[in-house]
């Protein structure tokens, strides 16, 4: 569907009845209004595609939705014809926790993880869910660039890349999987650098979308939903302490054991570089699941 456009935004008998979008966006947040509000910002300028939006907040104080930034972007997504969910979710028992959450809160066919500190350029939800349906892959993603790191190519980080040649296989990925080493390609301004050397090789036209081989990614993923319930969807957050880090980690190697996965170039998504709100990351839950963080289930 494509969004109403302002002069439909008074005509509230036109909005499109209630009901389940074809796209979620699902989006956790925690003591971060400013950068929640940009987040729904590159939302709003998501014209081209049918999707819904539920955020769900872990703020210390009030819920970074209620912020007056934020409270305008969700009005306009509202009038655009974008049913949006608010949650306040607790209490805290960890990041896998709250994405499981808000995985209950969807019954979308794909849904999308947005971290809150992430702004997606215009056409990155229809690129995204076009290279979901033509890859046949379990995921796709966008991996967040850091855009003050334009002038910094780093070519070795860069050599890992290999692009997907035809439909997207399962794969088997881990610290000692042949594969892991392309974890390089998204640090810093790296996507960027890699659509430039793409476009410039022929590899992507204007326009386009292109996919490769990840270890994983952070920040912008598009899940078939039914493919990451199958494997477990983060229900292993029963097996993690409350302070962790990496669960997006292990339901993407799940899912690319069994239905494959892949990065999207050019990406769409622009990393705030907001600090971090999970300075502690002693538990990596890859690590504290051991083969379990590996194995589809």
């Amino acid at each position: 569907m494509t969004a109403r456009g302002p002069e439909l935004w008074g005509e509230q008998s036109g909005l499109p009845e209630a009901g389940k979008p074809p796209v979620e966006v699902l989006i956790p947040t925690r003591n971060r209004p400013a950068e929640l509000a940009t987040t729904l910002a590159g939302l709003a300028a998501q014209t081209d595609v049918d999707f819904g939006v539920v955020v769900s907040d872990q703020s210390d104080g009030e819920p970074g939705w209620k912020h007056p930034a934020a409270q305008a972007m969700i009005r306009v997504l509202e009038a655009q014809g974008r049913p949006v969910a608010v949650h306040r979710h607790g209490p805290r028992q960890g990041l896998a926790e709250h994405r499981q959450f808000l995985l209950e809160q969807s019954a979308a066919p794909r849904i999308l993880f947005l971290d809150d500190d992430v702004w997606l350029a215009p056409g990155g939800l229809r690129t995204l869910r076009e290279a979901l349906d033509v890859t046949g892959a379990g995921f796709v993603g966008m991996a967040v660039q850091g855009l003050s790191y334009l002038g910094d190519e780093r070519d070795r980080e860069l050599e890992p890349f290999e692009p997907w040649e035809g439909p997207v296989e399962p794969e088997r990925l881990g610290p000692d999987e042949p594969g892991f080493e392309r974890w390089t390609l998204h640090n810093a301004a790296n996507p960027a650098h890699l659509a430039a050397r793409a476009l410039t090789a022929g590899r992507l036209r204007t326009g386009e979308w292109t996919a490769y081989r990840v270890a994983w990614v952070g920040g912008c993923v598009l899940f078939r939903r039914d493919a990451l319930v199958e494997c477990g969807g983060f229900e292993f957050w029963r097996d993690l302490p409350p302070v962790h880090a990496g669960e997006d980690v292990v339901a993407q190697w799940r899912v690319m054991e069994r239905y494959g996965g892949a990065g999207v170039l050019p990406s769409h998504a622009v990393h705030l570089e907001s600090p971090t709100t999970v300075p502690d990351r002693d538990a990596e839950a890859t690590e504290v699941l051991g083969s379990a963080g590996q194995a589809a289930r």
